[in-house]
């Protein structure tokens, strides 16, 4: 199982190596992702390497994080963060600017969700049977479009 720190460092030295046969002499350090940044579906335990913030959207889906650590603090369209087994939502990004999926996790509250959604925020599906209200979602976050419960 790669995390995602490993595939950053895999990435970082085909970089390096470039770099080397044209004698360039910039680092890449990923801080600021203008696109979509997509990690889904890599076995990932970790966002440790991921950017801080993201222009687009943000999927880190259908991996195996326990965690939100190391999660961009600015989305600026979704975020998913589906099919993992979260357990809570602490360092999300303070706000999203489209959709913000957590469904299929293991979340035993909302707390730290994003505190302002843009779109839909998509809460179904615990894997441990918790289900959550329309009134959970708002007492957390201000969500623009559908709650999905």
């Amino acid at each position: 199982m790669k995390n995602l720190e490993q595939i950053i460092k895999e990435e970082y030295r085909k970089i390096l190596q470039e770099q080397a046969q044209n004698r360039l002499t910039k680092t890449l350090k990923i801080r600021k992702i203008h696109g979509d940044f997509e990690c889904d579906g890599n076995e990932l335990t970790s966002l440790k390497g991921a950017p801080s913030s993201v222009g687009g959207h943000f999927d880190c889906s259908d991996n195996n994080l326990t965690s939100l650590e190391s999660a961009p603090s600015s989305v600026g369209r979704s975020f998913n963060c589906s099919f993992n087994d979260l357990t809570s939502l602490k360092d999300s990004p303070t706000s999203v600017d489209g959709n913000f999926y957590c469904d299929n996790n293991n979340l035993t509250s909302l707390e730290g969700a994003p505190s302002s959604v843009g779109d839909n925020f998509d809460c179904r599906d615990q894997k441990n049977g918790i289900e959550f209200t329309e009134e959970d979602v708002r007492k957390v976050s201000d969500v623009k479009g559908r709650i999905l419960t």
